[in-house]
């Protein structure tokens, strides 16, 4: 396979609970290919997370009442920390590709459409695409999604009063526990998943799915972009990932998406970080 130019970074940007670690073992096969790549965590996720104080306790006291550290994290807060980082790789990568994950794609999209000068292709990982409908909830509602998506019982509290959507990642139920492997992470193996679990972390800011995220063709429009569509997606269905890209093909159609598949679960960064490498740099050809 022909490497990709050493002009060319990619910039990686996690999901809802998710950090930069997630993207470790892709990175390591982008690097393998001679790609560059920088792995970003929003406000409020990897090392910064700020946990409930009772979630590594015995018993988890308060975890379904203790409103959240990050209740008040805004959408221009996380779109700040994506521009500081395209601003900082401009001027020395000629071609930077912006990759985002599952609700990653709220903030990368306003980003790339508050600075499209920052950024030259958008790569859409079974995300969010705004265009269509400007919150992520305006999709996750719909009968594509809702009809086979599975999850609905992971929340913990009520996420109004919370101010972000709290999941339990150390639950001691293993119903719980597998619910969430077969939503997210299905062709992991439950020995395995218990490593890839241990390092979310249990609350996102409900700002990033809630927010309304607002795209001219003109701008975002103007971007070439990709999605990668997952097969077999429990979490972001590929019902309503069609839904989206045609509904964004609809808002920019001079510009419409490139549709790639890939087989499996939402998190291809966990069982198969070489394919999905290979095909972020097959994207550039």
């Amino acid at each position: 396979m022909k490497a990709p130019s050493p002009d060319t970074l990619f910039v990686l940007l996690h999901g809802a609970w998710h950090s930069s670690w997630h993207w470790a073992a892709t990175q390591r096969s982008l690097a393998r290919r001679g790609a560059a790549s920088v792995a970003l965590d929003l406000p409020g996720h990897g090392f910064d997370a700020p946990l409930p104080s009772g979630y590594l306790l015995p018993g988890q006291p308060g975890l379904s009442t203790e409103k959240s550290a990050l209740a008040g994290l805004t959408m221009d807060e996380c779109v700040a920390s994506v521009l500081s980082t395209l601003t900082e790789v401009r001027g020395r990568f000629r071609t930077v590709v912006l990759v985002a994950h599952s609700a990653g794609g709220g903030p990368a999209s306003l980003a790339a459409e508050t600075a499209p000068h920052l950024v030259d292709r958008l790569v859409y990982l079974s995300a969010c695409v705004p265009a269509g409908r400007p919150r992520f909830t305006d999709y996750l509602s719909t009968p594509e999604q809702t009809t086979t998506a599975r999850g609905r019982g992971l929340g913990i509290g009520d996420m109004e009063s919370l101010g972000a959507l709290r999941i339990n990642p150390l639950s001691t139920d293993p119903a719980y526990i597998e619910d969430m492997r077969q939503t997210y992470y299905h062709d992991v193996p439950t020995e395995e998943f218990a490593r890839w679990r241990r390092a979310l972390s249990p609350d996102l800011p409900l700002a990033l799915v809630t927010t309304p995220v607002h795209l001219t063709a003109v701008r975002w429009g103007r971007i070439p972009r990709t999605f990668l569509r997952l097969a077999e997606d429990w979490a972001a269905t590929p019902a309503m990932q069609d839904l989206m890209v045609t509904e964004a093909d609809a808002f920019a159609p001079d510009n419409p998406f490139t549709v790639r598949e890939l087989p499996g679960s939402h998190s291809p960064f966990a069982v198969r970080p070489d394919e999905l490498a290979a095909t972020l740099v097959s994207d550039l050809g």
